[in-house]
């Protein structure tokens, strides 16, 4: 049975109806909720969308993995009165669920997600590849051995990612989106703890791209029937931890023709429709620019985009509601901002000597968005920002250490040079 929470919704103008997600499902439901749109979130997985003021109502369901998803699905719309509202779906088991279930879903909402034959290209890196090789798009070197001994045999240089071929399920190795190994034997025993939690056949080994965030860049958009609708140029500034970062903490909007050649060959091969964002890694030792990811969903900082001028989530409900927006691109000198993890990842940059105080602070100034907070809907923000902090220093062990250590190294070395001076004083 369904738990509804909240209250009586607009039946005059097509809501929408937000599976799962995070931060990304946050500014959409801010984005609509904002302009009088009616928003309902399911609460199956992460919490934080429904904090939001802008969200009306909150489903409980039994999630994507589970055999009545669909079924529930229709008959919470067809209890609910939510027949004809946009269903945004924010999770990779969600977007999977909605497309292989396209044309039965379609019948009751109206879809922001591609059908399965598009959306294979993203869920699975195989293919993701295989498109990118067919279309002369540079990417990292790959792999994808059968068996423990393939990897024990396999010629390769280091460093190595291993990485799962698609998100069936939440666990560690996924969450993380990728685990790093320096040499074989740190290789096998990651390779063995993936195996446990996913299989031999869902991991990916690539060739790791030297680089911080810097060196990374999106192209977001929405796309309708092969034409783009609204785009965007995004740079991984700042990431968590900074060298190999499972997630972004400080992302900039900037121009970049070759992201967006590459992204657009890449769309339109596929004859695209709905919201995407593509990832490149720029490979500084051949000047290439390797396809790493396709997210057929929303991405963490789409929220980037309202200060950039593309207000991703309104225009693709009017895209899937039949409007036809003129197309727009985001302008360049915006940013998005997770604090907690920014912190983090602006002390690692600071402790390594990559980066000084005074222009962390300035990177700040201008447009900026933040992951979770807003003036206008606080309690998400105030909710996630001691979450994000104590995650970012249990989860992250080893790395809180050697910060402590260094701390307390500098701290010895001023106590020195202090009590050198003392004695040289007359």
């Amino acid at each position: 049975m369904t738990e509804i929470i909240g209250k009586e919704l607009r039946r005059d103008v097509p809501g929408a109806l937000i599976l799962e997600g995070a931060h990304g499902s946050l500014a959409i439901a801010r984005s609509l909720g904002r302009r009088q749109i009616p928003v309902a979130v399911t609460t199956h997985g992460h919490p934080l969308p429904s904090l939001s003021r802008y969200v009306q109502r909150k489903f409980s369901w039994c999630g994507p993995g589970q055999p009545d998803a669909i079924k529930d699905l229709i008959e919470l719309a067809q209890r609910h009165h939510l027949e004809g509202w946009v269903l945004f779906a924010c999770g990779d088991a969600e977007v999977r669920l909605v497309a292989q279930h396209h044309e039965e879903l379609s019948k009751v909402f109206r879809l922001t997600t591609p059908p399965w034959a598009v959306v294979q290209f993203a869920y699975d890196k195989s293919l993701t590849y295989r498109r990118a090789e067919e279309l002369g798009i540079a990417y990292p070197r790959s792999y994808q051995p059968r068996s423990r001994r393939e990897v024990a045999e396999l010629s390769c240089s280091f460093p190595i990612v291993l990485k799962p071929a698609y998100r069936r399920c939440a666990n560690a190795f996924t969450v993380s989106k990728g685990w790093k190994a320096d040499n074989r034997a740190e290789l096998l025993a990651h390779y063995d703890c993936a195996t446990a939690l996913v299989g031999h056949d869902e991991i990916v080994l690539q060739e790791f791209v030297p680089g911080d965030g810097n060196n990374q860049f999106s192209y977001a958009a929405i796309w309708d029937r092969g034409t783009p609708v609204a785009t965007l140029i995004a740079r991984r500034t700042r990431q968590y931890p900074i060298e190999f970062g499972y997630t972004s903490t400080f992302v900039e909007s900037i121009e970049n023709p070759r992201v967006e050649s590459a992204a657009t060959r890449y769309l339109h091969s596929l004859d695209y429709s709905g919201l995407v964002e593509l990832e490149f890694k720029h490979d500084q030792r051949d000047d290439t620019l390797k396809l790493l990811d396709f997210n057929a969903r929303a991405w963490t900082w789409i929220a980037l985009g309202t200060k950039a001028g593309v207000d991703f989530p309104y225009l693709l409900w009017r895209t899937a509601t039949g409007d036809k927006p003129e197309c727009v691109s985001g302008r360049a000198g915006a940013a998005w901002i997770h604090c907690a993890r920014d912190l983090m990842a602006g002390l690692q940059h600071i402790l390594a000597g990559d980066l000084k105080l005074r222009s962390y602070l300035r990177s700040l100034h201008g447009p900026t968005a933040f992951a979770a907070f807003a003036v206008d809907d606080p309690v998400p923000g105030l909710v996630e920002l001691p979450l994000s902090l104590y995650r970012a220093m249990t989860i992250r062990v080893p790395l809180a250490f050697r910060i402590l250590h260094r701390l307390r190294s500098a701290a010895a070395d001023l106590s020195r040079v202090i009590f050198a001076r003392r004695q040289n004083e007359p």
